[in-house]
């Protein structure tokens, strides 16, 4: 009898396991936006972004985001290519990776409509380089099956923790500039749906 119990809660214990580590959020690239600020020549600010990001966020609350480089979009053909093969060599390191964890009691216990803000450590892979970034973010839940984490407050990432300082250089004197902002602020919004039970 005591063998049948044991035997009976074992596989109860591995039939939730396996179904909560089944479930997993998708991030909807439609409606996600990773954006990075660049500034020229002292004051010259523009907006660029990254058509192409995935990833998942499962339940145990580890969290991956992949950024396409080649998808940069700048709104200027030329430049999309120069920062493609000068700046981000997207033909030798195609993505840059943001890895972290989030509470999975933030997956588990939030209702539709609930809000949180959420402060929490990260790293990021760009090119050769991975490094430690916090991340102050704004999460939210749309619904039972559409999570949004946004930042809260701009990433700063330099030239130099990035290993981007030569590539900056090279878009400078290519474009006849006097200057180009080694620090570059990152914002995101990220949407994630839920696949699973």
């Amino acid at each position: 009898m005591l063998i049948r119990w044991i035997t009976l809660i074992a596989t109860i214990s591995l039939s939730f396991w396996a179904t909560s580590t089944w479930a997993q959020w998708t991030l909807d690239n439609d409606r996600s936006r990773l954006s990075f600020i660049s500034t020229k020549a002292g004051d010259i600010a523009e907006v660029h972004y990254f058509k192409n990001l995935s990833g998942t966020l499962l339940e145990s609350g580890d969290a991956q985001v992949s950024v396409k480089l080649a998808s940069v979009e700048t709104l200027i053909p030329i430049r999309n290519q120069r920062m493609q093969t000068f700046l981000f060599q997207s033909d030798i390191f195609p993505e840059a990776t943001l890895r972290t964890n989030v509470d999975p009691l933030i997956l588990s216990g939030f209702n539709a409509g609930d809000t949180l803000l959420f402060n929490t450590d990260a790293t990021l892979t760009l090119k050769d380089k991975t490094i430690p970034i916090n991340l102050n973010t704004l999460v939210a839940k749309l619904d039972g099956e559409t999570l949004v984490i946004s930042s809260l407050v701009p990433i700063i990432l330099t030239a130099q923790d990035t290993g981007l300082t030569q590539g900056i250089e090279k878009l400078r004197s290519l474009a006849g500039l006097p200057s180009i902002s080694q620090s570059v602020p990152v914002s995101f919004v990220l949407t994630f749906r839920k696949h699973g039970p």
